[in-house]
This record gives structure tokens, C-alpha cells and sequence, in this order.
């Protein structure tokens, strides 16, 4: 992914916090040369020897467990939040006419290699995982104890579970870090009353670095 020096983000507790908040990853993966792409949320496991791992699963019918070798490179894509950018939110538009329309964004890019598991105990564990996150906001959280066990042992039969050891991650997020405290402010402010707060309010968090 190229990524200009303004808008490259390497800090892990922060990429780790962008996949937490939105962990819905595209897989891509290649299979007789042939991409293909797919939707799954994850789970990210930091181990205590800083080993740091995704974890996910499929449906046992997805084709892709037995088409990808365990240990095959894959990439994972998140993203967090996007709006386009009009040049008239710019106050130096005004003045100068020397702005053009641009997109803002922030998105992680994960390469690893990935193995695929059916052993229950890992199963479960990941089910467990994804649940409670999911459901800590909830009132009352969804756990898999609420439902009968042998209900459970069924669903963990028809599912093949996803680890993906890291090797590289990078971050991009581009909130208009290059833009005076004045456009930024105009930008963001445009944002936000296009009802996007997720990208409006982190250019304003953005702004308040700058300060």
C-alpha cells in the first residue's frame, strides 16, 4: 500500500485499536492464481511473548479452507470510515481557488500467514472471543452459555476456525494532516455536518495535535 510520509500511521496500539473498533477485515487470498476476496470480522490475540494474531472463522461449505494452504501469505484489509472532501470547506478556497476535491480515510493493511483450524477447544475460544466483544455494550450480553450446549456443538461443526500470524502491518490514515489549522477546521467541520462524526470528529481530534 503506498502510503504519503503525512498520513502513515505505524504505532500498533493504534492500528490495534482501529481493527478493534471496526473489525470487519476483507481476506484476500490467492488460489491457483486466482484473488479472491472475503468479508469476515476478527479477533486480534497479543500474546505474551508479542506474537500478535487474527482470529476468525468461516462456514465449513466456504471452499477456502481447502483451496489455501496452511501457511499461505494472505492479506487483510480494515477500514475505518471514509467522506469525501469538497474544496469549498477550505477557507483559503476563497482566497487562492488553489483546492481541489479529495477523499479522507483511515484503513489498515495486515499481511500474515494463515492456518486454518477445526479443533473445538480453538472453536470455541474464538466464538467466545468475538461474542464478548460484541456484546460488552450490549445490557444484557449474549454469551454461548445462554444457548443449550448441544446446539452449540452443532454450530461448532459447521465452522472452520482462521489464525493468521502477523508479519507486517501498516496504517493509513489520511484526515488532512497536510491542511493549515484553518482548512482542516473548515473541513471537518463540513464533514460533520454532512452527519459523518467517525471521520469529522478524528479530524478534529487531528487538529487538537496540531495545537
Amino acid at each position: 500500500m503506498y502510503v504519503p510520509p503525512p498520513f502513515r500511521e505505524n504505532r500498533t496500539e493504534v492500528l490495534y485499536d482501529l481493527i478493534a473498533h471496526y473489525p470487519l477485515g476483507t481476506l484476500v487470498s490467492q488460489t491457483d492464481g486466482q484473488l479472491d476476496a472475503m468479508h469476515l470480522p476478527f479477533e486480534i490475540n497479543l500474546a505474551d511473548n508479542g506474537t500478535a494474531t487474527l482470529l476468525a472463522h468461516v462456514a465449513r461449505a466456504n471452499p477456502i479452507w481447502r483451496e489455501v494452504a496452511n501457511g499461505s501469505d494472505v492479506l487483510i484489509v480494515f477500514r475505518g470510515g471514509d467522506a469525501y472532501i469538497s474544496p469549498n470547506w477550505y477557507p483559503s478556497k476563497q482566497q487562492t481557488h488553489r483546492q481541489v476535491p479529495t477523499w479522507n480515510y483511515r484503513t489498515v493493511h495486515v499481511r500474515g500467514q494463515i492456518t486454518f483450524r477445526d479443533d473445538l477447544p480453538f472453536l470455541h475460544d474464538v466464538l467466545t472471543r468475538l461474542t464478548a466483544r460484541q456484546e460488552a455494550t450490549h445490557t444484557l450480553p449474549w454469551q454461548i452459555g445462554d444457548a443449550p450446549e448441544d446446539y452449540i456443538a452443532g454450530m461448532l461443526k459447521a465452522i472452520v476456525g482462521v489464525e493468521i500470524t502477523i508479519s507486517e502491518i501498516v496504517g493509513c490514515v489520511k484526515l488532512g494532516q497536510n491542511k493549515n489549522q484553518q482548512d482542516l477546521q473548515g473541513a471537518a467541520n463540513g464533514v460533520i455536518e454532512q452527519g459523518n462524526l467517525i471521520i469529522g470528529e478524528a479530524m478534529l481530534a487531528g487538529l487538537k495535535d496540531k495545537n
